[in-house]
């Protein structure tokens, strides 16, 4: 769960351990300094400055430690992180530079998902010093939402059903002075028929729900965050293999990061008018699971025929981006863990990107490249529309051919955007099946980085978050 203490703090003078960041090329200068029993404790540890590695030099009554980049002038946000997670608990400072980038990996590498069992690094935390304070708001706040994705994420969905999203969702907006408004029930099936549809068969505990989070001045400029918030995917009655249903509990990641981004925004007090919108339901089995065949009715007036029940992550996308379209927003993101064909183009680390503006789809990939969060931008062909075609109603939710699904998913999407509105879309993993230095495996913020810093630059920030003290 996210750290009880900050991580990157002040540096003030505080008593900490050194830490010197070199590679192979800078590696020979470090050493020309160093005595025989130094160099010799870095031979023992086979210590060359490769990038990953780490050692520890005895030094006088104490220690200091030496960790390997690729270029200590170029810090990437996981050139560090190895260190974060490897080194002893205590206070450390970088010696040459700033840690720049590499803070964001330095508390990543930290993460720990503990609801369920003791604390398995029990040690304590590793806290790095820096000398660029006003980078320490932003470092902690990002690092605060990729953990709050990857809590929410790795939560199983017996307790991270509907009620929970709009829990959390309540949370954030009585922090930030928000408003919540949920719609449920009666007014659900009447206004939101295709989530309530999907949602209907699950157990009352975990009903469907419309949550609508709005914040920001009136006449602020209009932006929505849109999230799927799938709880658990069964496959309803198109039913998943036990091995495809392992990790549903993930198929609520576009919500988790439409609220992460949500709490960026807020927190940041960035001039906006936000809507974040997430569609809350588990798709389940019972007596009145919605039907292959069926034909449901939308938000939007159009009708969609049920080509496959396990094509659900969509219908309430549906309804929630015809909600979001009625605010005349600039701009609309949407996040959700939508096809698998998206991970057999990009695999589980890179988020398939959709625009409609090709302007807003740079801007979104350039910020990925320069915060390391990147994203792939995949087209919306027109020529595939004509799969979404159906007999007996305006559209199918799931053409049957195979082709193009994260193209011809994400064309379904663009049918319930509004005219003219710019509109981008991620079908991310929200999950990492391997951990890396900074990356632990499970519950993954992936799209949320490069979203937040599309939107800084595009709308800039209003007010400046208060940097936390030295003692954080």
């Amino acid at each position: 769960m996210s750290a009880k203490v900050d991580l990157i703090q002040a540096d003030r003078g505080q008593d900490a351990i050194v830490v010197h960041i070199v590679n192979q090329e800078a590696l020979p200068g470090l050493t020309a300094g160093l005595g025989t029993a130094q160099r010799a404790a870095l031979a023992a540890q086979k210590f060359t400055g490769a990038a990953g590695q780490m050692a520890i030099v005895p030094h006088g009554d104490g220690w200091f430690a030496v960790g390997g980049v690729a270029d200590p002038a170029q810090l990437t946000s996981w050139c560090m992180a190895a260190l974060a997670d490897r080194l002893p608990a205590g206070t450390y400072r970088c010696i040459g530079g700033e840690p720049g980038a590499a803070l964001h990996g330095w508390q990543t590498a930290q993460y720990r998902f503990t609801r369920y069992h003791e604390e398995n690094n029990p040690e304590g935390p590793r806290i790095l010093l820096t000398g660029d304070v006003k980078a320490i708001a932003p470092a902690l706040a990002e690092a605060r939402a990729s953990a709050l994705v990857a809590d929410l994420v790795n939560t199983p969905a017996e307790d991270m059903g509907p009620a929970a999203l709009e829990a959390e969702a309540a949370r954030l907006a009585k922090a930030h002075g928000a408003k919540l408004s949920v719609t449920t029930g009666d007014v659900l099936e009447r206004e939101y028929p295709m989530v309530h549809a999907v949602g209907r068969a699950a157990a009352r505990q975990h009903a469907p729900r419309l949550l609508h989070l709005s914040w920001g001045k009136d006449k602020a400029p209009v932006v929505a965050i849109v999230g799927k918030g799938v709880s658990f995917d069964t496959g309803g009655l198109d039913i998943k293999p036990s091995s495809g249903m392992l990790l549903m509990k993930k198929d609520m990641g576009g919500a988790a990061h439409a609220l992460a981004l949500a709490a960026l925004v807020m927190e940041s007090g960035m001039n906006l008018r936000l809507h974040c919108i997430i569609p809350a339901v588990e798709n389940a089995i019972s007596g009145n699971a919605f039907r292959p065949g069926d034909v449901l009715k939308s938000r939007k007036g159009l009708t969609v025929e049920i080509g496959n029940t396990d094509a659900e992550g969509r219908l309430i996308l549906g309804d929630a981006l015809t909600r979001a379209s009625e605010e005349n927003p600039e701009l609309i993101i949407d996040f959700a863990t939508l096809t698998g064909a998206a991970r057999v183009a990009l695999g589980p680390d890179i988020p398939a990107l959709f625009a409609r503006n090709s302007v807003t789809a740079v801007e979104l990939q350039d910020a990925g490249k320069a915060h390391d969060d990147e994203c792939w931008h995949l087209p919306l062909p027109e020529v595939y529309r004509e799969y979404l075609k159906s007999d007996i109603a305006d559209m199918n939710n799931a053409p049957s051919n195979g082709f193009a699904g994260a193209s011809v998913a994400a064309l379904f999407l663009d049918k319930f955007v509004g005219d003219g509105i710019d509109w981008a879309h991620f079908d991310t993993f929200a999950w990492r099946p391997a951990g890396k230095p900074g990356r632990p495996k499970g519950g993954a913020a992936l799209g949320l980085r490069a979203a937040w810093h599309m939107l800084r630059a595009r709308y800039g920030v209003e007010k400046k978050t208060k940097t936390p003290s030295a003692g954080g």
